[in-house]
């Protein structure tokens, strides 16, 4: 192990909680600066969400001997994976591998969605009845479990560098935080943006109470692979300052407790 992999070993959780507050931070006044909706208003929801996000950092501490980091230079060192077998340049290993895990965590995505047994855990996340950056880490314990296994298979197929697995969660978290933020962002600078990044207001339609509108607009970063895989939607059908924001069977004020939500992939809509 070099140094500047044990340097990441070490640093790693002060690195991603650094990043976290200093999204909160400027996120958070944005969307009380230049909202969108006002759905950042103050409300139990958001302490929810932010307990959802505690207990699922203490599942992954808990349960994964081995965070992301720590498990790509174990492949490293062990040389699997197409990367750690070929001698290219690093910074184009670390780009490919930034590529590679944005196209994986969509189809990710998109599997949630797909398969009901991975959707009942996955509309946690959706039955939110805002739309403000705590949603970016609402997220059921057992959806953040399923994932860190598969970002295990994805790394170790890849042989992708720490260094590239550390940029790429720090950006998962990065943009799955702002992708969600109630911020109103000039209409040119989305329209411009959205040609390669997914920006609140194309993702807000993915959290439409119509299914169609939901299952749709899945990525994370980069908004290529929904229009390459046809998945794109340009606008929603109703008013995105007004269109109702969740799914239309969790609804009720019970159903938004913490005990609820950890509990509703049990249930039946």
């Amino acid at each position: 192990m070099n140094a500047a992999s044990e340097w990441l070993l070490l640093h790693e959780s002060a690195l991603r909680t650094g990043v976290f507050v200093a999204l909160v931070l400027v996120l958070g006044t944005l969307e009380r600066v230049l909202p969108f909706r006002r759905d950042a208003r103050p409300a139990r929801r958001q302490l929810v969400n932010l307990a959802l996000i505690t207990l699922d950092t203490a599942l992954i501490r808990l349960v994964f001997p081995l965070l992301g980091i720590a498990f790509a230079t174990r492949m490293a060192i062990d040389g699997i994976g197409v990367f750690n077998r070929l001698d290219w340049a690093p910074a184009l290993e670390i780009a490919l591998a930034l590529l590679l895990l944005d196209l994986a965590i969509y189809g990710q995505h998109r599997m949630f969605h797909r398969v009901p047994l991975l959707w009942r855990m996955h509309r946690v996340h959706h039955s939110d009845l805002a739309f403000d950056l705590t949603l970016g880490v609402r997220f059921h314990p057992f959806e953040i479990a399923l994932s860190q296994l598969y970002k295990f298979v994805v790394i170790a197929l890849v042989g992708a560098a720490p260094v590239a697995v550390l940029a790429f969660e720090i950006v998962l978290l990065a943009g799955s935080l702002a992708t969600h933020a109630d911020v109103a962002l000039p209409a040119r600078l989305d329209r411009a943006l959205r040609r390669l990044l997914v920006t609140p207001s194309m993702h807000r339609i993915h959290h439409s109470v119509r299914r169609e509108e939901t299952d749709s607009n899945y990525g994370f970063h980069l908004s290529i692979w929904d229009r390459l895989f046809r998945s794109y939607r340009e606008e929603p059908r109703d008013d995105p300052r007004a269109m109702p924001i969740g799914l239309p069977a969790f609804r009720d004020d019970a159903g938004q407790t913490l005990p609820a939500l950890l509990w509703q992939p049990f249930r039946q809509p």
